[in-house]
């Protein structure tokens, strides 16, 4: 049922849980007032570079040592770049970008029970935009949110997608870990066991929905953002959207899909950690006016009580440190206290 007057779109898509994916069903003429960005935090098409891309590295043998140094090469100057041939069977892939479509083709009836108000637990939680009670300008996106790390939570995963996320999550944990290990080499520090714990200590998993919008110029789908992991694994399907900001300029690069490959990028926990040799860059996401879009990431995060600061192995040789050491926790309620700006949410680890 489309809002009536006295029932504007914002409580149609937040407070009475239709999101996004509601007022695309409505077929909408024009974009509600309440999705239109202010002309500064829409994507300038004009910035995008059309002839520059990510790197996109091969991870078919492991055992070549250049395998370990493109990596550590990318997270440094790109803080992005894609994965191919990485072992994540292909079916699993597809049966998680299929899962997410079925999960946000449930009636919002159903949807509903695993919004934050009535989900029976923190770890499952189904949102819209960002920060829906925070954000002036609401973002063109829905999500499902799933703490993995909270394995006594599983039990409340949603049905219609659990079996496929699980499977995606078991098979990218390996890959995931390589990733980390090959960052860490390039640090000059072993991957023990205390370092696996502190990148990946916590795993999270989003769901990503971004429906059909009408007037996608003035929207956003994500806004400017980085993010605030150790590392994020990203699955996209073939529609594309995902942009990132090149280093030090105000021009964008597409990322665009490539089949079967995972986008892979440095979150400002690895940049603290890293004292800033690896970047966290920019990102944002193209509202699409002919299509939807999916996209999965699963986010390795230190655990809550972690301390993160540069690590002594990165300091060993003198280099003064960019960053206060600071409680992993404190830094994320930072994050989610204010709407995406940029990477502003650095400054509050800096010294």
């Amino acid at each position: 049922m489309a809002p009536s007057p006295t029932d504007d779109y914002r409580n149609f898509a937040v407070t009475k849980g239709h999101g996004v994916k509601g007022l695309s069903d409505l077929k909408l003429d024009a974009l509600p007032e309440q999705y239109i960005q202010p002309v500064e935090e829409r994507l300038d098409m004009t910035k995008v570079l059309k002839k520059e891309s990510i790197p996109v590295i091969d991870m078919s043998n492991l055992d070549d040592p250049k395998v370990a140094d493109q990596i550590a090469a990318a997270a440094e100057n790109w803080g992005f770049f894609q994965i191919i041939n990485h072992g994540v069977p292909i079916e699993v892939l597809e049966n998680v970008k299929e899962a997410t479509r079925r999960f946000f083709a449930l009636p919002v009836e159903e949807k509903i029970k695993f919004t934050q108000e009535q989900s029976p637990t923190n770890s499952v939680r189904l949102t819209t935009s960002f920060l829906p009670k925070v954000d002036k300008v609401l973002e063109w996106k829905d999500y499902l949110s799933i703490l993995v790390s909270d394995k006594k939570a599983s039990e409340f995963w949603p049905s219609t997608c659990k079996n496929d996320v699980k499977e995606y999550v078991e098979k990218s944990e390996f890959v995931m870990k390589w990733l980390l290990k090959a960052l860490m080499q390039g640090l000059n520090v072993d991957m023990d066991s205390s370092k696996e714990s502190l990148l990946m200590g916590s795993t999270r998993i989003n769901l990503n929905y971004y429906p059909v919008c009408p007037n996608p110029e003035l929207a956003i789908g994500v806004g400017r953002h980085s993010d605030v992991s150790a590392l994020t694994f990203l699955l996209q399907d073939n529609v594309g959207g995902l942009h990132i900001r090149k280093m030090d300029t105000d021009t964008w690069i597409f990322v665009p899909p490539i089949e079967g490959a995972v986008v892979i990028n440095i979150g400002d926990a690895l940049q603290i950690l890293s004292n800033g040799k690896y970047k966290s860059a920019e990102h944002c996401v193209a509202a699409n006016g002919s299509n939807d879009r999916i996209s999965v990431p699963i986010f390795a995060n230190p655990s809550p009580d972690d301390i993160i600061g540069p690590l002594p192995e990165v300091l060993k040789n003198g280099e003064k440190p960019i960053y206060k050491p600071i409680l992993y926790s404190d830094y994320v309620k930072h994050f989610y206290r204010k709407s995406h700006d940029g990477k502003q949410t650095l400054d509050f680890a800096k010294m």
